[in-house]
């Protein structure tokens, strides 16, 4: 059987961190922030998780890593 294969956009999109969880950055933060408040875009800086009912598909795309 050959080697599981990782997927590598969301090998470039998500990390594991050290308790298991993982990391992901927040969407919106691309484009059109000029209509954005100050708060907002402060938000959409930091990182979070990604949620219970993702996290056995993103486990699986990142196979070995």
């Amino acid at each position: 059987m050959p080697k599981m294969k990782t997927n590598r956009s969301a090998a470039k999109r998500f990390r594991i961190t050290g308790s298991g969880k993982i990391a992901r950055r927040k969407a919106c933060k691309s484009h059109l922030l000029t209509k954005k408040s100050a708060k907002r875009k402060r938000r959409l800086r930091q990182v979070t998780t990604v949620g219970s009912s993702e996290k056995k598909r993103v486990i699986r795309m990142l196979g070995n890593l």
